[in-house]
């Protein structure tokens, strides 16, 4: 998946649940879908949940936080 970064036209693409964890301490809005992924990002990397749920909720993030890259 892509999301935006703070530099207009570029993308990063998150590829793994570090990554997704280290992008979202980036992001400047934190609502609930953030505040989840972050959550599930943080229990992935500790075993608690499996990266697919982690990969799951950080899906739903950059929808809400306006950091999806458009395709």
């Amino acid at each position: 998946m892509y999301v935006k970064t703070d530099h207009d036209g570029f993308r990063y693409g998150v590829h793994h649940v570090e990554a997704a964890a280290e992008e979202l301490v980036l992001w400047t809005k934190r609502g609930p879908k953030w505040q989840e992924a972050e959550r599930a990002c943080v229990e992935a990397m500790s075993g608690k949940v499996s990266p697919q749920q982690a990969r799951d909720a950080f899906e739903e993030a950059p929808n809400e936080e306006g950091m999806l890259f458009p395709d």
